[in-house]
């Protein structure tokens, strides 16, 4: 499996991480099948949240691994937290801690190797976020932090007292999801594709070392459906085939090697519970698009090159 780099820490993780928010949606047993496929193709790093599933996604997760018998120090096991679902996003002192001591009790475990943000909190004291994260780095609850769907000054503020590294930030990025590309691409143009919608957080999290994680990389709009066979992208789906058929892999593996192939060594996050897909997913690793394929595959998404 390939590696990337864990924000500054030096410390690689798989470029492939799996996602547990569908974790509710199947059986215990498909769960820790999926876990035990997952850790034999080397891909170790588990994401979850406090609300997903409404917090069953962490627990199954916990009996997972526990039917697998897999050893606790070989997972990356990262959840995030501050989204109260339907009423508000909290990043208070007293929420964030809350919210990890739960996590921690569902997943059967003394500590997690990252806590993220989970979107951001326009409420936000960075004083606040920065003593809950001193608490949990002192109990040796939580040791790396990041965040979640955060610009760039929003990261900033949080540094402004935030002593820990940043070190990721998910964001949402596959070929018809491409903003964080196309915008530096077009900038300067009176086009669609200039309107800057993270604030340069592509090559923010690049200069200051920290990794992208690229979630829902098979969707486009905001869980609008998922491009791979879809009428509504004929050109990109036709050209990602003839890729495919290329290098002996399937569409999907040719999705995810495009994030891959981007130089920020992004991570991405499969969110599916379907073990032959994942491993599909996985097949992306053994690839390397070139710079001409790269570009093809965004032209047929429907971007320009000005």
């Amino acid at each position: 499996m390939k590696k990337v780099n864990w924000g500054a820490s030096g410390q690689k993780v798989p470029a492939i991480a799996v996602g547990c928010m569908r974790m509710k949606e199947v059986t215990l047993e498909q769960a820790a099948r999926l876990v035990d496929t997952a850790m034999e193709k080397g891909v170790n790093f588990f994401d979850h949240a406090d609300i997903y599933g409404g917090g069953e996604c962490e627990a199954i997760f916990a009996r997972a691994v526990k039917m697998c018998g897999l050893r606790r120090e070989d997972m990356f096991i990262q959840s995030k937290c501050g989204i109260v679902p339907g009423k508000m996003y909290d990043f208070s002192k007293e929420h964030i801690l809350a919210s990890v001591d739960g996590s921690l009790k569902r997943l059967e475990t003394d500590y997690l190797d990252a806590l993220l943000l989970h979107r951001p909190d326009t409420l936000c004291e960075p004083e606040e976020v920065a003593e809950a994260f001193d608490v949990l780095e002192r109990s040796g609850k939580v040791r790396y932090f990041g965040v979640s769907n955060h610009t760039p000054m929003e990261i900033e503020l949080l540094k402004k007292c935030v002593k820990q590294p940043i070190t990721a930030n998910q964001m949402q990025f596959g070929a018809a999801h491409a903003s964080m590309v196309r915008g530096g691409m077009e900038a300067n143009m009176m086009t669609e594709g200039a309107v800057d919608r993270d604030g340069g957080i592509l090559n923010y999290c690049r200069v200051h070392d920290i990794t992208l994680q690229a979630w829902s990389p098979f969707q486009y709009g905001m869980f609008e459906g998922v491009f791979l066979n879809s009428e509504k992208f004929e050109t990109l789906n036709q050209k990602i085939c003839e890729i495919a058929e290329k290098y002996n892999v399937t569409d999907t593996a040719v999705a995810v090697a495009w994030i891959l192939r981007h130089p920020a060594g992004m991570q991405v996050l499969s969110g599916t519970m379907t073990l032959s897909r994942f491993e599909e997913i996985c097949g992306a690793s053994r690839i390397c698009l070139t710079r001409e394929e790269w570009y093809e595959i965004y032209l047929a998404a429907g971007n320009i090159l000005p």
